[in-house]
């Protein structure tokens, strides 16, 4: 991928595109911008997420009805799904403790380093997102808001929060695929208006993943660019403390 743009100039030109083009895209340079957004901030580095890159024909078809036939699915090259895995909290988490176990034997990081990991991974995380049925969430959210008067405290602990948390982290990713698909004159449009269900179905992603949002990629039409990029004031959205 060379003569990619700036970032500045690849967020300038990036533009959620609803009509694409023709022309194919080459897959291998798609794949490797998902591996950029794999290079996301996340929470607590447990990369909750999927990233399901389809350039088969038959699919498309399926997933473009999924999507309600929106132009920004019909005419893609190729779609990227990006999945919430929160249900593999369990198995990131204990990924993060054996990498960073390896880590300490090969003397990479310190005996320090790696007790506070395992006090991360195996308390503090199971804390946050273990649940059951929504009780267990809603007694912790209770004690914590308890510990809130008293100091700082985390309050974000029920299953919801937990949840709004896999898929900011989701965003990012998905944030980092687009911008890196505008730097090599790819164009992209994030789609959150799909049937979630459906789209689960045709992918066969198990029951307890989630849908983030779905990514028509290809090239640029004029006519897919629905007029000048509006944005607030700039000074309606800023504060200078």
């Amino acid at each position: 991928m060379k003569n990619e743009k700036s970032v500045s100039d690849a967020i300038k030109y990036r533009r959620s595109v609803r009509v694409f083009n023709n022309d194919d895209i080459d897959t291998e340079n798609v794949k490797k911008c998902l591996f950029n957004a794999s290079l996301a901030p996340n929470s607590s580095n447990l990369q909750l997420w999927e990233f399901i890159h389809v350039a088969d024909k038959k699919i498309l078809k399926k997933l473009s009805k999924a999507c309600f036939n929106q132009n920004a699915a019909k005419t893609a090259n190729q779609l990227v799904v990006i999945v919430v895995r929160k249900d593999l909290w369990k198995k990131r988490a204990q990924w993060n403790v054996d990498t960073i176990t390896k880590q300490s034997k090969n003397n990479e990081i310190s005996e320090k380093r790696l007790k506070q990991a395992h006090a991360y991974y195996k308390k503090i995380i199971p804390t946050l997102y273990a649940d059951f049925f929504g009780v267990i969430g809603l007694i912790k959210s209770i004690i914590f808001q308890i510990i809130g008067l008293f100091r700082p405290t985390i309050r974000q602990v029920t299953s919801s929060d937990t949840r709004i948390v896999a898929h900011k982290s989701a965003g990012l990713a998905a944030q980092n695929f687009m911008l890196s698909m505008s730097a090599i004159g790819y164009d992209t449009c994030p789609m959150e208006g799909s049937d979630t269900l459906m789209v689960k179905n045709i992918l066969n992603l198990p029951y307890k993943s989630e849908i983030n949002m779905v990514i028509g990629c290809g090239i640029r039409t004029k006519e897919g660019i629905y007029g000048d990029q509006l944005r607030v004031p700039f000074n309606d959205v800023y504060r200078y403390i």
